[in-house]
């Protein structure tokens, strides 16, 4: 059957790798043979999977399509060996993806006790944006992520917790001496937050639509440090998460960091799985994630997701 997995690691890998070159060094086959694989599929399938030319081979969007499902099924394949030929969950290997502004304050509790529980799973964390992470499920990247529930639609979702809002401005801002800003205090202000990527962003949107404020145009970060470094210059103020406002805005002597007091100042925080693996494996991690929040004061009794696709 055509094409086999063979073939469609081949092709996956040189989307990877943006060139035939690379990829048949990293598949230790010779780049004819790559090539010729690659081309026997475009001509049974007849489609063309990649543009080539001295700057390497993109992806058409026939071929875009196809690594997407490809990797999928490729997943699924590792999955099943795995599962077949290991008592573990997920073959020992599970693929967590994460926020960037969650993992590092989140994981490390919750890894320790997960490793009690499971002292013989591996798990591969990647830090990545929303947009990403839903990429990253779907196409079966991820085994599960912890990520915003409403941007992940049609996965079994476990909510976690309700992370507040807090605000970054220069110590030299009229705002800085509150010791806490309301939604009054935002109007005719200018707010920083990151790329379009993130649902913080949509977040920030929401904030400033319903306080009178705007999002500025001039700077998109990518990354919170980003964002603190700009308010800090005067730039705007920035809208950060609680546990990167607690874990390290609060220790940074160029900006004074306060909580955002106002309605839909937050976000909800679950763990998201593909629909079909709602095993207790991911109940337990769960109940894991929501001790971690616990102890880090988070509010784990205000989600109002419940477990449901």
């Amino acid at each position: 059957m055509r094409p086999t997995l063979r073939q469609m690691e081949y092709i996956v890998t040189v989307h990877q790798l943006g060139g035939f070159g690379l990829a048949a060094e990293k598949l230790n086959v010779s780049q004819p043979s790559l090539s010729n694989q690659v081309a026997a599929v475009e001509a049974d399938l007849g489609v063309r999977l990649f543009e080539r030319g001295r700057a390497g081979a993109r992806a058409t969007a026939r071929g875009e399509d196809f690594v997407m499902r490809a990797r999928r099924i490729l997943s699924e394949f590792e999955a099943l060996r795995g599962r077949m030929l290991s008592d573990l969950p997920f073959g020992g290997r599970l693929r967590l993806g994460v926020l960037p502004s969650i993992g590092p304050y989140l994981l490390p509790q919750a890894m320790m006790a997960l490793h009690e529980t499971e002292p013989d799973l591996r798990v591969i964390v990647r830090e990545e944006s929303t947009l990403f992470l839903d990429e990253g499920i779907r196409s079966g990247r991820f085994d599960a992520i912890i990520s915003t529930p409403e941007d992940h639609p049609n996965t079994f979702q476990h909510p976690l917790f309700m992370e507040p809002l807090w605000v970054a401005v220069a110590q030299d801002h009229p705002l800085a001496e509150r010791p806490q800003v309301m939604a009054a205090d935002l109007a005719g202000q200018r707010l920083l937050t990151l790329d379009t990527g993130h649902r913080l962003t949509r977040i920030v949107y929401g904030i400033a639509g319903a306080s009178g404020a705007t999002v500025s145009d001039d700077y998109e970060g990518t990354s919170l440090d980003s964002i603190v470094l700009m308010a800090a210059t005067g730039a705007g103020i920035g809208i950060l998460p609680d546990l990167f406002a607690r874990r390290q805005g609060i220790h940074r002597s160029e900006v004074r960091v306060m909580p955002l007091v106002m309605p839909d100042a937050d976000r909800q925080i679950g763990l998201l799985v593909p629909t079909g693996r709602s095993e207790t494996f991911f109940e337990n991690l769960a109940t894991i994630l929501r001790g971690a929040a616990e102890t880090l004061e988070l509010d784990v009794t205000a989600t109002s997701v419940q477990d449901a696709v």
